[in-house]
C-alpha cells in the first residue's frame, strides 16, 4: 500500500536519489545548545593531540565542565592527505600519531565528549579528503572511535543541493546506533533552518564565519533577526562560534557577545586559547546566570524586540515564567537604554523583581528598567513579576482593536485601529483589505511591530486573517505573523506578501497571561510591510491554567505510521522524524502528530475543556482526509466533519468531569494513504 509521504523537502531529497534511512536509530536529541570548545578560532591548522588534550585538561582545571561546558571539539586538518587502502579517513599521523580513538579514550576519560569535523565536499576548506560520496565509511569509522559530535562543513560540494548531501550524512549518523551531534556548517546558504531537520541537523549555521573583531560579531547577530521562529530544543540556530578571549574584542565587547549568543540559544562554543585566559575572560565565559539563560527553554529563542539604531532592547522567556531583558548599546558613546516589563512580555504586575545577570544586584520596579551602558556594552536583567497582576478578562468574545493595550510598538508610525497603517501620521490609514477581501477590524501595521494585550489566563483561543494589506500592491512586502503567550512562541504564519489571500490563524491560547501578536520582516527589508491582523479576536470563559497534552504522559497511544509524534508531524516510521506542525500556512511549535487510524489516551481530571486545531499537516502536499474525534470516558463528545488539507478546524470541546480522554483520528472513504493528522497546539483548560 502506498503511505503517507514525508515532508515535502524531502520528497525533494527522494527525487534527487537520496531517500530516508527506515529504521535506523535518530541522534539523541539536543535538549539544550551544545556547550564546549573547538580547535578553529585560535590555531587553524596548527594543531595536535596534545593541544586538544590540553584543552580537555584546561576545561576540567577551569571547572568549566562544572557549569556545562562538555565538547572538545578538533576542527579541519586533523585528517591525512589520504584515505587508507580501504578508503576509509585516517588521522595525520604526525599531528595525531595515537590516531583518533586514543584522543577521544583520554577526552571521555575527563568526562567531556569529543568533536570531529568534515565537509559535505569532495574536500575540506583547507583541501584534505572529506566525505561527500563516503558518508557510510565516515559515519562508521567516527562512531568506532568514540566520536560525539560532528561539525560538517560545506566546501569543495559540486554544486550539489544542501538538502542532499546533509541528509546523506545524516542517514550515515542515525545508521551507526551512536549518538553524535550533528553541526551543518553550510554558512547559511539554501536556508538550513528550514531543510536542516529534515536531515536529522542538532543545530544549523546561519551565517558566513565569524572572526575576532566587533563588525563581525554585530554583523552575525544582525542576520539572526526573523530566525527566532526555527529554533528549538533538538534543532538549534548557530550564529557561530565565540569569540570571547581572543584579541581584536574589548572585555566589555566580550561580555556583550557572550550575552546575547546566550540569549538566542546559541551554542557556547569557546575559540580561545584555554592555556593563557585572563581573568576578565574567563568570569566571562563561566557567569553561571548567563549560562542558564542560554540552557533553559522557556519556548522562544531570545530575540530582538526593538531595534534604534545605536540601541536595541532582546528578550527571552524562561521556562520559570520570568524573562531575561539584555539592552544592547551599539554606539561609540555611553547610553541610557530604557524599556518596559510588558515590553520584554511580561507585563501585567503592579511590581516586578529584577536581577542584574552580571553584577549580581537585585532590585524591583513598577515596570520600568533602565540602566547606562556603556559603548558597546550591555546591561541584563532576568525580570519576574512580584506584584498584584491585573485582573483577567471576563468571559467574553473581544476585538483585540477595541481593547486596552500594554504596549505597541511599530516599524511606520503608530499601530493603527480598524484601518491599515497608511503613512506615519496616525489615523491616516484606509479600510483594511487582504488579497481583495475588506475587514471592518483589526490592526494595520508595518513591520518590524509587536502589540501586547493583557488576558489573565481567562482565555481559550485567538484568532485573525492576517495578510499584506492590498494598499502595497501584489507582490509587494515580505512578512510572517507571529503570536507569543508569555514570551512563548505559539504559532507562526508562512511567509506573507502583497495580493495574497488572507491566511486564517486560529491559536489556543489556555492559561496565557500576556498575549503578543507580531509581525516580523522576512529578511529582504522593510520596504512595502504593511500587514494586517484582521478581525483579531479573544474567546474568553473563566481564569484557567493551560497545559499541552504533548507534555503529559499518555495512558495508551496507537497510531497507523510508526508512533504518534509530540511536538512534531507524524513524518516516517521512526520516533522523531518529523518536522514542525504545519496546518494550512500556519505552523505550531506544540501539538501531536498522527497518522489515522490513531488513538491517543491521558488521564484529564479537574480540567473543563479540550481546545486544539485539527489539521492535515503540509508535509503530505495535496493529499490526505481524516476526521477528529474527541472521546471522554467511552462517550463521545466530537466529531469534526471530513477534514481535507486546507481546511482545518477548530477543536473546542467541553471535558467536564471526565476522568479519560481520547484523541482519535479516523480515516475517510479514500483509506489511510497520506492521513498525517495533526492536533495542533493541543492544549488543556484546567
Amino acid at each position: 500500500m502506498r503511505r503517507a509521504l514525508f515532508a515535502l523537502i524531502l520528497l525533494a531529497a527522494v527525487l534527487v536519489g537520496v531517500t530516508p534511512a527506515a529504521a535506523a536509530t535518530p541522534v539523541a536529541p539536543a535538549a539544550a545548545p551544545p556547550m564546549g570548545w573547538n580547535s578553529w578560532n585560535n590555531f587553524g591548522c596548527n594543531i595536535n593531540e596534545n593541544i586538544i588534550k590540553a584543552a580537555a585538561d584546561q576545561i576540567v582545571a577551569n571547572g568549566l565542565d562544572q557549569v556545562g561546558y562538555q565538547y572538545v571539539n578538533i576542527d579541519d586538518c586533523w585528517m591525512a592527505s589520504t584515505r587508507d587502502s580501504a578508503g576509509n579517513l585516517r588521522a595525520d599521523p604526525v599531528k595525531f600519531p595515537s590516531g583518533i580513538k586514543a584522543v577521544a579514550d583520554y577526552v571521555h576519560g575527563k568526562g567531556l565528549k569529543l568533536g570531529i569535523y568534515s565537509s559535505a565536499g569532495t574536500a575540506t576548506c583547507q583541501g584534505l579528503p572529506a566525505s561527500l560520496g563516503h558518508e557510510t565509511a565516515d559515519a562508521n569509522s567516527f562512531a568506532a572511535w568514540g566520536v560525539d559530535y560532528l561539525k560538517y562543513d560545506n566546501c569543495n560540494n559540486q554544486g550539489q543541493p544542501a538538502l542532499q548531501r546533509y541528509l546523506a550524512m545524516g542517514n550515515a549518523l542515525k545508521a551507526t546506533g551512536r549518538p553524535i551531534f550533528y553541526s551543518l556548517c553550510n554558512w547559511g546558504q539554501e536556508n538550513p533552518w528550514l531543510f536542516g531537520p529534515a536531515t536529522g541537523g542538532n543545530m544549523w549555521r546561519t551565517t558566513g564565519d565569524i572572526t575576532n573583531n566587533w563588525g563581525s560579531v554585530t554583523s552575525l547577530l544582525d542576520q539572526q533577526a526573523g530566525l527566532e521562529l526555527f529554533s528549538h530544543p533538538g534543532a538549534w540556530n548557530d550564529p557561530d562560534m565565540l569569540e570571547v578571549g581572543r584579541a581584536g574584542l574589548t572585555d566589555t565587547e566580550a561580555r556583550s557577545h557572550f550575552s546575547l549568543w546566550a540569549l538566542m540559544n546559541a551554542p557556547l562554543i569557546l575559540g580561545n586559547d584555554l592555556t593563557s585566559m585572563s581573568a576578565a575572560t574567563k568570569a566571562t565565559i563561566a557567569n553561571p546566570d548567563v549560562i542558564a539563560v542560554d540552557q533553559d527553554w522557556g519556548g522562544s529563542q531570545g530575540r530582538r524586540v526593538r531595534d534604534l539604531g545605536d540601541t536595541q532592547v532582546w528578550a527571552k522567556p524562561m521556562s520559570d515564567g520570568s524573562v531575561t531583558a539584555v539592552l544592547f548599546n551599539r554606539s561609540g558613546a555611553t547610553a541610557t537604554i530604557s524599556t518596559t516589563a510588558a515590553e520584554i512580555g511580561i507585563g501585567g504586575s503592579t511590581s516586578y523583581a529584577l536581577k542584574d545577570l552580571w553584577s549580581g544586584a537585585t532590585s524591583t520596579s513598577t515596570g520600568a528598567i533602565s540602566a547606562s551602558v556603556p559603548s558597546h556594552g550591555v546591561a541584563m536583567f532576568r525580570v519576574g513579576r512580584a506584584g498584584t497582576t491585573a485582573a483577567a478578562l471576563a468571559a467574553g468574545t473581544y476585538q483585540v482593536s477595541a481593547m486596552t493595550w500594554l504596549t505597541s510598538s511599530n516599524g511606520w508610525g503608530p499601530v493603527e485601529r480598524d484601518k491599515s497603517n497608511g503613512e506615519q501620521a496616525a489615523g491616516d490609514g484606509r479600510g483594511l483589505s487582504i488579497g481583495g477581501t475588506a475587514y471592518a477590524h483589526g490592526l494595520g501595521v508595518h513591520a518590524d511591530s509587536a502589540v501586547n494585550v493583557w488576558l489573565g489566563g481567562s482565555c481559550t483561543r485567538f484568532s485573525a486573517n492576517v495578510g499584506i494589506d492590498d494598499e502595497v500592491g501584489s507582490g509587494k512586502g515580505l512578512v510572517r505573523f507571529a503570536v507569543y503567550g508569555d514570551g512563548r512562541l505559539l504559532a507562526y504564519s508562512d511567509v506573507k506578501s502583497g495580493g495574497q489571500p488572507a491566511t486564517a490563524l486560529t491559536v489556543p491560547i489556555a492559561g496565557v497571561q500576556a498575549l503578543e501578536l507580531r509581525v516580523t520582516d522576512a529578511r529582504n527589508g522593510i520596504d512595502y510591510d504593511h500587514s494586517d491582523w484582521a478581525e483579531p479576536q479573544v474567546t474568553c470563559s473563566a481564569v484557567s491554567t493551560g497545559a499541552y497534552v504533548s507534555d503529559k504522559a499518555w495512558t495508551s497511544s496507537t497510531n497507523a505510521w510508526g508512533p504518534a509524534e509530540r511536538d512534531q508531524s507524524n513524518g516516517e516510521q521512526p520516533a522523531g522524524d518529523g518536522g514542525v506542525i504545519t496546518v494550512a500556512g500556519v505552523s505550531y511549535p506544540k501539538g501531536i502528530g498522527a497518522h489515522g487510524p490513531s488513538d491517543i489516551a491521558f488521564v484529564a481530571s479537574g480540567c473543563h475543556r479540550l481546545v486544539a486545531v485539527g489539521g492535515v499537516d503540509a508535509e503530505v502536499g495535496a493529499h490526505g482526509t481524516v476526521t477528529f474525534s474527541v472521546v471522554g470516558d467511552s462517550t463521545t463528545l466530537y466529531t469534526s466533519p471530513t477534514v481535507t488539507p486546507g481546511t482545518p478546524v477548530t477543536i473546542d470541546v467541553d471535558i467536564t468531569g471526565r476522568s479519560q480522554v481520547h484523541l482519535v483520528v479516523g480515516n475517510t472513504a479514500d483509506g489511510m494513504d497520506y492521513d498525517h493528522a495533526d492536533w495542533a497546539s493541543a492544549s488543556l483548560v484546567c
